[in-house]
């Protein structure tokens, strides 16, 4: 046996051993985001400024669902994240943050509940609990990992591995360039999805038509984890 088959055993071990501590984050989750209501994820750049129109835009989204009775969901972080935490602050309604070590988020934003702030070591763990307790998802610009999580969403409702949610892109000048390159060429030219795709998502401009358009959504419709 040479030297590098010797080594096989021990990774061997440690991956095992590794499922238990995604186990371990998955039950954590799970049993503190359970108890805390219907809420909406925010998303959005960490590296947005207070000076923003975004920003202020995020903090009156979060405002104004945490006055309509939604806990308001982020990465924890700060930018966008912080301001919608903000805007639930400021409101006196539920403030959550799941919060990971990143290199544009150092630390939780200090606009979260403190019993509602919760550490996660993995992207994908963190990522399960921002779509199954969220009851929509609200889309400020951002960078790959907005994308990421967007795009998740939409092929997990497209493929029906979760309940349809409201899915609304905030500022419409940022997202139309997008929204047209996968009309002409996803749709038209390669086919690569349906119609019905342009659909799973609206855009809004403004917070009092983010907020109507997730209660419209809801009217007559009980809430309920997504998966």
């Amino acid at each position: 046996m040479t030297e590098k088959d010797k080594s096989w055993p021990v990774m061997k071990i440690t991956d095992s051993w590794q499922v238990f501590k995604i186990m371990a984050e998955f039950v954590k989750g799970f049993e503190r985001l359970s108890e805390i209501g219907p809420s909406v994820s925010l998303f959005g750049s960490a590296r947005t400024s207070e000076s923003s129109p975004y920003y202020k835009m995020a903090e009156e989204t979060g405002y104004l669902l945490a006055r309509s009775g939604f806990g308001v969901m982020t990465g924890g972080g700060p930018g966008i994240m912080e301001a919608g935490n903000k805007g639930a602050n400021r409101a006196g309604g539920k403030s959550i943050g799941v919060n990971i070590d990143l290199p544009f988020e150092t630390k939780a934003n200090e606009f979260i509940d403190r019993d509602k702030l919760i550490h996660f070591d993995y992207f994908f763990v963190r990522k399960v609990m921002l779509v199954k307790y969220a009851q929509a998802f609200v889309v400020f610009p951002g960078g790959f990992g907005t994308m990421d999580e967007l795009f998740e969403a939409l092929t997990l409702i497209q493929t029906q591995k979760i309940h349809p949610f409201p899915i609304v892109l905030m500022g419409k000048d940022f997202w139309e360039g997008l929204i047209d390159w996968v009309q002409q060429t996803m749709l038209e030219k390669e086919k690569t999805v349906s119609p019905g795709d342009l659909y799973l998502f609206k855009l809004a401009d403004s917070p009092e038509e983010a907020v109507k358009i997730i209660h419209d959504h809801y009217e007559g419709h009980d809430f309920s984890p997504n998966f």
